[in-house]
């Protein structure tokens, strides 16, 4: 017997997917396997890692632990979508200019959750950024030059808004 699927409707970097879905199928998998995005990563599927985290409606989360039909209606945001109009999101080149991945596995569940982190405005210190990337393991050990390229990001966004301010 055939399990029915569920009609959900996902905003997935600007575009509408209407898409019907197993009752048990995460996020993480629609995203990889029905709409071939493949930058989020499966790493634990535990939600220990973070290889999968994504930004749904600005929040970040383990899309591993997220069961797609929770999330109809909403506005999702992978790694694949944090550049616009052709240029790399502020995070994305702080990123390259401090080499803040190595094997690269992790770095698109990094940079989905440090955009959550700058635009959540609660990092003030470094140490503030290591905890709040804490979710988000890097079997490298690249850990200094991510908490650098987020630094750096962090410190021109708060510029930028003195600037305008």
């Amino acid at each position: 017997m055939d399990t029915p699927k569920i009609e959900i409707a996902l905003t997935v970097n600007g575009a509408r997917h209407d898409i019907a879905v197993a009752p048990w199928e995460t996020l993480l998998d629609v995203l990889r396997e029905r709409l071939h995005l493949t930058g989020s990563k499966k790493g634990c599927d535990q939600g220990q890692c973070g290889a999968c985290t994504v930004l749904v409606d600005g929040e970040r989360i383990n899309s591993c632990l997220a069961l797609a039909v929770s999330r109809d209606g909403a506005a999702i945001t992978t790694v694949e979508g944090l550049a616009e109009g052709g240029e790399l999101h502020p995070l994305q080149a702080a990123f390259i200019e401090h080499d803040a991945f190595q094997c690269g596995y992790c770095t698109p569940g990094q940079l989905c959750s440090g955009v959550a982190l700058l635009h959540e405005g609660r990092a003030q210190t470094r140490e503030d950024i290591r905890e709040l990337m804490s979710g988000n393991l890097c079997r490298c050990g690249a850990y200094t030059n991510i908490a650098d390229a987020i630094e750096t990001a962090l410190n021109r966004q708060n510029a930028g808004r003195e600037a305008a301010e």
